[in-house]
């Protein structure tokens, strides 16, 4: 065989695969200009978290009959679809639906699907936080695609990765649970205690923000253990925990179907449990768990999710409001989830955008979605999120308890209120730091920006008195 004939196979399939790219750009373009805008919603229909996918999709498709016109095909039913969503002069439209399962594999499959065999020009997503991780990395060999992270909160996306084409008006998972270690020195007297997470991103970041919390004030985390995700019997992970009468509490950051079966195991392991020795983050309230923890934990003290449950602000009740009219029940009733609530913002601020642009897409449209928005749970400065020179939202947290209400009944009530907690953390995390992992951050005593002077709310009111 000559060497001409071997040049000509090699550019051979170079030239189709350059074409079929090429005809790919001009597809989007050609959408774009005739009046189309592509987007895609990636979240979780199996997995842990699987039973996200429509309260993910609701939230999105709830922001978008309220600010782009939409009108929902089956109001029981987000994954439905949506007709006559409008922006910028635009339509907009809904290429598909990504299916992930928790996984990176599955997460870059279905990534690769929405942006380059369905062709969107936004993707809003993902759920979970080693997806985001994946969703960044691809986002930075893409940089003309734009990505708006649903509800994921690893630290890695908007910190470490953080290219220009991701945005994020929500916080991490660290951030959620700021004051939270701090209510469990102040008002448990808790000194010493164990942490149990989830073994990935967000397991990690999670369990970051109460560690960094409970130790800036003098606490001690005694051992760290870390359980797969999906994990079916917990009681190997529950044994290396340390027994009750060692540690004044655990930091539970056990998520999705694994809360309920990692607290049966402690049960067997332990006895009864006590809400007094628990703290959990964000999955003792919310994604379905509420069922199978409160009975068991009432009293117990519960990180935020960036949301305020039963705030009576005019904005809180307005978003509450929005989302029951176009999907009623949703997710239970419980609109203040963050798989509801954050899906919503991402797509108002992704109509926001498309408005100033004028429905042009790609680094037009990175240039022109807010750096602010005046979502339903922010009460500082006036209700308005920023964004940090990394395209992160800077955000109220709302630490909250499990209680019993009224009628007797056990619900969850926000307890707290820390004000625009960044992503730092009050300067522990940086760009260069390692991400949240096994071993970081270290238990270290520090002094928070909020250390001292979380505020109490009560009955859905931001009091002038401060947890002590």
């Amino acid at each position: 065989m000559t060497k001409p004939s071997l040049r000509w196979k090699t550019l051979v399939p170079v030239a189709v695969i350059a074409a079929g790219l090429l005809l790919a750009a001009s597809s989007s373009f050609a959408s774009n200009r005739a009046g189309v805008v592509r987007v895609a919603i990636m979240t979780d229909c199996k997995g842990a978290f699987g039973f996200g996918y429509e309260p993910d999709i609701g939230g999105a498709m709830a922001a978008f009959a309220k600010y782009a016109g939409g009108t929902a095909v089956d109001p029981k039913k987000p994954s439905s679809g949506m007709n006559g969503i409008t922006a910028g002069g635009k339509q907009i439209k809904i290429v598909g639906y990504g299916c992930g399962n928790d996984t990176v594999p599955l997460a870059v499959t279905e990534t690769k699907r929405l942006m380059e065999q369905l062709n969107a020009d936004v993707m809003i997503g993902p759920l979970s936080g080693d997806e985001a991780v994946s969703v960044a990395n691809y986002a930075k060999s893409h940089p003309t695609k734009t990505f708006i992270i649903g509800t994921a909160g690893s630290q890695d996306p908007t910190l470490q990765i953080a290219p220009p084409n991701v945005f994020r008006y929500h916080g991490d998972g660290a951030q959620w649970n700021a004051g939270t270690g701090e209510i469990a020195y102040r008002l448990l007297h808790w000194r010493k205690a164990a942490i149990i997470m989830d073994d990935y991103s967000f397991g990690w970041t999670s369990a970051a923000g109460l560690i960094a919390d409970f130790c800036a004030v003098g606490g001690q985390i005694t051992k760290r253990v870390f359980a797969p995700l999906n994990t079916t019997d917990y009681s190997p992970y529950i044994r290396q925990l340390p027994p009750p009468s060692s540690v004044d509490g655990y930091f539970w950051v056990i998520g999705g179907t694994g809360t309920g079966a990692s607290l049966k195991a402690y049960e067997q392991a332990y006895g009864k449990t006590d809400p007094k020795k628990f703290v959990g983050n964000l999955f003792f309230a919310f994604l379905g768990n509420f069922a199978e923890v409160a009975p068991r934990l009432a009293g117990a003290y519960v990180g935020g999710f960036g949301t305020a449950p039963g705030l009576t602000t005019p904005a809180a009740k307005a978003y509450e409001g929005q989302v029951a009219k176009v999907f009623p029940g949703l997710d239970g009733g419980n609109y203040a989830d963050g798989f509801v609530y954050n899906y919503y913002n991402a797509a108002w601020a992704l109509v926001q955008g498309l408005t100033k642009s004028g429905g042009a897409v790609g680094t037009t449209l990175q240039a022109d979605l807010p750096r602010s928005i005046k979502p339903g749970y922010q009460v500082s400065g006036g209700g308005v999120v920023h964004l940090d020179s990394n395209r992160q939202a800077i955000q109220d947290q709302w630490p909250l308890q499990i209680q019993k209400g009224a009628n007797g009944k056990l619900t969850t009530a926000v307890v707290g209120f820390v004000p625009n907690v960044t992503q730092s953390f009050g300067g522990l995390f940086t760009k260069n730091s390692p991400p949240p992992g096994r071993t970081q951050p270290a238990c270290k005593k520090t002094v928070t920006p909020w250390q001292g002077k979380i505020k109490v709310v009560k009955n859905g009111v931001v009091t002038n008195k401060v947890i002590k």
